[in-house]
């Protein structure tokens, strides 16, 4: 029964980051992933990561920036941490090895994102989170006698004492079926969104929700999951991603009539107002009729007026999407894309050392919600928030394993475990298959909780949630072995994105306002004096229960968001 005292869940960037923060304050860390580290979705980060490096620059600015692409809802201590430590920690950053794109003077160069008032995203061409995510796994490799990593190992569930305080996990060693108890005086959970709810999503399949659900199941409330970020530029023929980048290096988006419509909808900021304006402008050019391609269901991003080599020079991965995946060569025609599924705002809720309600338990990245990106994320934000919070979750469960003794835990869980995946191997071909399921979630949660919502549309996939989760129970799997059985853990990830899913759509009918990306068109207008607040889900019975957290307020008061 392997001890540790910090156990990180997730080797993303906020698990890595996690991982060398305790490491470097002197106590024994274990890392588990469901998959090799640098597989795991930070790699695909493509744009940037923000930080008032510029002289020019400063953090408060970058601080109001994102105070105000939340539409408020955003905790404005939070904020104030990330943006004030966001240059330090792009510093070390480049330090350690990471190779920053330089501009002709030799200084880190530096490219607009959507809602800054000023360019302060540093990049390493369209792949910021590939090189950012190795350089750490190497800096990791130097720490081999103080931080054990168990590679391909799925979390089933949390250990909670009698206490209530959480004392490590139980995993499935996926290339053995071998399950284990791993006991700990200090758990993270690092792994990641929720993108497969949806249907299709920018997101890799190992998104499934794996820690928002494990969290919620263990009494720790998520905190708001109505807000669900769709990206403006993602591939009309599959979702994949098409970088911010392209916009902040001057691409433009056109319509039917060849018209730059940005300039309707955010006359300042043109194509690089933020994520929730411009994807709403780009739906709302489609569902009007001015879409473009064989039904109307897309937009043109024009990115021949970038000069041809500076998109060689710091757009490539794209060149290469658009060409193996569209067929179109983004340097001499537009390609098409619409909005698409990107990321989660919301998830368990902690302070800004990551800590949750239930002791002993830590979250960072994009399964917590600190929250510092409120209603609407600011592009190159989330690669900061994973860093800067994974960071202060790992130095805090550090400090606080120095102070206590390894705690005690049994076999219980474990078995239990093992009972539910016999179970689950054991069903009769007679439900439905799990793929099956999965797809009918990700279609009615694209349809009904997007870019546009209203009570009708939020009710109808709360309904077909909630019978999703009746059929789930019998979902057979074909694969009935132990080695590498992908289905059982497909059977487990399907729970785990069916409790997000209805924590989402719960919160979506609850707030009755248009708020980030969090848009009723029942209700149009932004209320703060009703829901200038978060919406909680915690688990109570088999459904959420709702409460609420009041805004932190510091510096900003709210105003009229415009761009």
């Amino acid at each position: 029964m392997p001890s540790h005292d910090v156990l990180i869940i997730g080797a993303g960037l906020a698990g890595q980051r996690a991982a060398v923060a305790a490491a470097d304050a002197g106590v024994s860390v274990a890392i588990l992933s469901k998959v090799h580290p640098v597989r795991s979705h930070s790699v695909s980060a493509a744009g940037g990561i923000n930080a008032a490096i510029s002289v020019t620059d400063d953090w408060r600015s970058h601080a109001y920036d994102t105070v105000k692409g939340s539409d408020f809802l955003g905790d404005q201590d939070a904020i104030e941490v990330m943006c004030s430590e966001a240059p330090d920690e792009v510093m070390h950053l480049e330090h350690i090895g990471v190779t920053f794109h330089r501009n002709d003077d030799g200084e880190l160069d530096l490219r607009a994102f959507g809602g800054a008032s000023i360019k302060r995203t540093a990049y390493v061409a369209d792949i910021t989170g590939q090189a950012i995510l190795h350089v750490l796994y190497e800096q990791l490799m130097k720490y081999h006698e103080t931080v054990d990593r168990y590679e391909e190992w799925f979390t089933t569930s949390l250990l909670i004492d009698e206490d209530g305080k959480c004392v490590g996990c139980v995993a499935r060693d996926i290339r053995t079926g071998a399950m284990e108890t791993f006991t700990a005086k200090n758990v993270i959970l690092a792994s990641g969104g929720a993108g497969q709810c949806y249907k299709p999503t920018t997101n890799a399949l190992i998104c499934t929700a794996d820690g928002i659900a494990q969290a919620y199941h263990v009494g720790a409330p998520l905190m708001d999951m109505e807000m669900v970020q769709y990206h403006p530029t993602t591939l009309v023929e599959n979702g994949f991603l098409i970088t911010e980048g392209a916009r902040g290096e001057g691409a433009h988006l056109l319509n039917a009539d060849g018209d730059r419509f940005m300039e309707k909808y955010a006359p300042n900021k043109m194509e690089l107002a933020s994520r929730d304006v411009v994807s709403r402008a780009e739906q709302t050019e489609i569902n009007e009729g001015r879409g473009v391609g064989e039904d109307g269901s897309g937009i043109y991003l024009d990115i021949t007026v970038v000069p041809r080599k500076r998109v060689h020079e710091a757009l490539r991965e794209i060149v290469n999407i658009g060409k193996d995946f569209a067929g179109v060569d983004i340097t001499s025609e537009p390609i098409l894309i619409r909005p698409g599924q990107h990321y989660i705002m919301g998830g368990v809720k902690t302070d800004i050392d990551g800590a949750t309600p239930v002791a002993g338990l830590y979250a960072a990245g994009e399964v917590a919600c600190v929250s510092v990106h409120g209603g609407n994320r600011l592009g190159a934000n989330s690669l900061l928030d994973t860093l800067i919070f994974g960071r202060r979750s790992g130095e805090h469960a550090a400090r606080r394993a120095k102070t206590m003794s390894m705690p005690s835990t049994t076999d219980v869980q474990v078995r239990r475990d093992e009972q539910q995946i016999a179970a689950i191997i054991a069903r009769e071909k007679e439900g439905r298959r799990i793929s099956e399921i999965k797809d009918e979630l990700g279609l009615v949660m694209n349809r009904s909780v997007a870019v546009y919502r209203d009570e009708a549309g939020l009710q109808e996939a709360h309904e077909v949630v909630t019978r999703l989760k009746e059929e789930s129970l019998s979902a057979y799997v074909d694969d009935r072995g132990a080695v590498f059985n992908q289905d059982v853990l497909g059977a487990i990830e399907l729970g785990y994105m069916l409790d997000a899913a209805e924590c989402t759509v719960v919160a979506a009918i609850e707030r009755k306002e248009s708020r980030g990306a969090q848009f009723r068109t029942d209700f149009p207008e932004r209320n703060d004096d009703d829901y200038m607040r978060h919406i909680n889900t915690t688990k109570n019975g088999d459904a959420p229960h709702v409460s609420y957290t009041p805004v932190t307020i510091t510096q900003w008061q709210p105003e009229e968001r415009k761009y």
